[in-house]
C-alpha cells in the first residue's frame, strides 16, 4: 500500500498553479505579493502533511516546504477543510474558529490568503 495518498486539495493546488500563470494569476500576484506555506493533512492535523508553497511574489506553487526564508504565513489543514474553504463553501474565519484552520505567521498577510486566489471552479 503507498503512503503518498491522492489528496484532494492536489487537485486544487494543480488548478492553481495554472491559474498563476493566467493573466488573472498575474494581477493576483501583483496585488498579494506574500508567500504562503499550506500544511495539508489527509485525516489529522500534524500527521502526513502534505507541504505547498504558493509563492505569490513569483506567481507559483510548488510542493514542499517554502526555501526562501520564512513565509508570510503558515496554514494547516485537513484536505477535506482545505477543500471547502477553497471552493468557498467554509469561510476561512469559521474555519479558523473552529480549529479546521491554524496559521502561523502574520495574520495581516493570512488574512489576504481568501477564496478569490484560486481559480472559479468551472471544472470541478
Amino acid at each position: 500500500m503507498s503512503t503518498n495518498q491522492e489528496l484532494k486539495s492536489d487537485v486544487l493546488m494543480e488548478q492553481m498553479k495554472q491559474h498563476l500563470s493566467s493573466d488573472a494569476g498575474k494581477q493576483l500576484v501583483k496585488k498579494i505579493n506574500l508567500v504562503y506555506q499550506i500544511n495539508i493533512a489527509p485525516k489529522k492535523l500534524g500527521f502526513n502533511e502534505v507541504v505547498y508553497t504558493v509563492d505569490l511574489k513569483k506567481g507559483e506553487v510548488t510542493k514542499g516546504p517554502y526555501e526562501g526564508g520564512k513565509p508570510d504565513a503558515t496554514f494547516s489543514f485537513k484536505d477535506d477543510d482545505f477543500v471547502k474553504v477553497a471552493l468557498g463553501k467554509m469561510n476561512p474565519q469559521i474555519a479558523f474558529m473552529r480549529g479546521a484552520m491554524k496559521i502561523k505567521g502574520s495574520l495581516s498577510a493570512a488574512q489576504k490568503f481568501t477564496p478569490d486566489i484560486f481559480p472559479k471552479p468551472s471544472k470541478m
